[in-house]
């Protein structure tokens, strides 16, 4: 019977999608298709005798050893997947059929290209998690750490980086930096001559390689100045009110390339970013608006007896005491009705200054209400020390205050309560230090009797007039 001939096997094996490679026992290619120039960026001349496991990406080398190891002890692997690095720099993701031949020594293996599968699923599941983020995350930092992580599933983010732009104050910070050369950037005011700055102030994504360098303007190829970058790509988180920050990604000399289609996945998940950052940054603002005043920025009321209940139950657990310091300021009224409510509003602020210069970082100043504040002083060694605490808040206020040109002296009227002298609640506690604070405003009775606690002087609340 007369057979027809076809083409050669080899030239049928070229024009296959999928690319034929055959490794020897050292992991070198011996063989590979046409394919492979589609699929892997090198000619196949580039390719012989280059070891296999130089193009696979670094993290997923361990794993693919693991694997050959045990395709060549006769185990076949019909669906292993793994990342090979292209020529171009672009990582790639490969679906391999491999199995050993005993006769030839070698593995012979078909490699497809399902990167865009791989990346179609990988972007529905990131957007998924980033919602998932924007809810679980307990603050700002986590919430950048879980971003980082699924960025990481999609691109490589060895090196990544989160921008905020403020606009009221043409402010650039960096909240989230993680960078193999680089620290983290300083806070830049104004937030100018940087790449993150060009983003931001463009709205676009800018994708900076060594090859694409000299078609930038001047001022962002003298930005760059570093000569081990590779590649940096930047994209605008874009909300309804406008550009929030970036996101940048960065790789170093001999590391991967990022190209179009990265850029464009990037800025695709950049927006559901922006939305998850936006409600965080909603939730502090509303969080901070419940437990601190809006206008001195110390904490509210209830704010103080969360960290007092907190203080007084840890006062009992070891036996310890504390203090709750009462502070009226006397003649208020009459810097609002002789000087206005906006200049009372900045001798509030520098109370509230002076008051927090003069404790520990571990105790409390509060504002309660109007002229009034509150200081919790925590771990007192000994009750005593809670006279020399109020000497020192009253002298702090003893010395004069330049306010819009009015030089301004203000005493506090102060009432002490210690726990667990006069109370082992929150409300018992203050209502003492309240007492004690109003007897020496209206006819100078100390705050403690020497009956209560034997203070020196008066009981640590020298009378002020009224």
């Amino acid at each position: 019977m007369e057979t027809k001939t076809c083409a050669p096997l080899g030239n049928f094996i070229d024009l296959m999608l999928d690319a034929i490679c055959v490794v020897d026992a050292e992991g070198r290619f011996v063989f590979v298709s046409a394919a492979c120039e589609r699929i892997f960026g090198y000619a196949p001349e580039e390719m012989i005798g280059k070891p296999m496991i130089d193009l696979v990406l670094p993290e997923d080398r361990p794993r693919t050893l693991q694997v050959a190891s045990q395709v060549m002890t006769g185990q076949p692997k019909p669906h292993f997947e793994n990342r090979y690095v292209r020529k171009d720099g672009q990582v790639v993701h490969i679906m391999w059929s491999a199995r050993w031949s005993e006769q030839e020594q070698v593995r012979v293996a078909v490699a497809r290209d399902v990167t865009e599968l791989k990346q179609a699923a990988a972007l529905q599941t990131a957007l998924y998690a980033i919602s998932e983020a924007a809810h679980a995350a307990e603050d700002m930092l986590a919430l950048f750490r879980h971003i980082h992580r699924i960025i990481g599933e999609l691109l490589p983010a060895d090196n990544f980086s989160v921008a905020l732009y403020d606009a009221e104050r043409d402010q650039l910070s960096f909240p989230y930096h993680v960078d193999v050369q680089e620290p983290s950037p300083v806070l830049r005011k104004p937030a100018a001559g940087t790449l993150c700055a060009e983003v931001i102030r463009s709205s676009q994504p800018l994708l900076l390689t060594p090859e694409t360098l000299d078609s930038f303007p001047a001022h962002l190829r003298q930005i760059v100045g570093r000569k081990s970058l590779c590649c940096w790509l930047g994209v605008p988180l874009n909300s309804s009110k406008g550009t929030i920050g970036a996101l940048v990604l960065k790789s170093y000399s001999g590391g991967v390339r990022y190209g179009e289609k990265d850029k464009e996945l990037l800025q695709f998940v950049s927006n559901q970013i922006a939305t998850a950052i936006e409600r965080h940054q909603l939730y502090a603002r509303l969080q901070y608006m419940a437990q601190y005043d809006e206008l001195t920025g110390l904490p509210n009321r209830g704010l103080l007896f969360d960290r007092l209940h907190t203080a007084l139950a840890r006062a009992r657990r070891e036996q310890g005491q504390l203090a709750l310091l009462y502070l009226d300021l006397d003649k208020f009224k009459q810097v609002n009705d002789t000087h206005g409510h906006a200049v009372g509003d900045q001798l509030l602020r520098a109370v509230a200054r002076r008051l927090k210069l003069c404790v520990r970082e571990a105790d409390t100043v509060a504002r309660i209400g109007g002229d009034e504040f509150v200081v919790l002083l925590e771990s007192l060694q000994h009750p005593e020390h809670a006279q020399p605490a109020a000497d020192k808040l009253r002298g702090a206020l003893d010395q004069p205050l330049t306010i819009d040109g009015h030089s301004l002296r203000i005493l506090p009227s102060i009432g002490i309560a210690l726990y667990p002298e006069h109370g082992d609640s929150a409300q018992a506690l203050l209502r003492h230090a309240d007492d004690a604070m109003y007897r020496a405003k209206r006819g100078g009775e100390p705050c403690l009797s020497p009956q209560e606690h034997p203070l020196s002087g008066d009981g640590g609340c020298t009378p002020q007039p009224a």
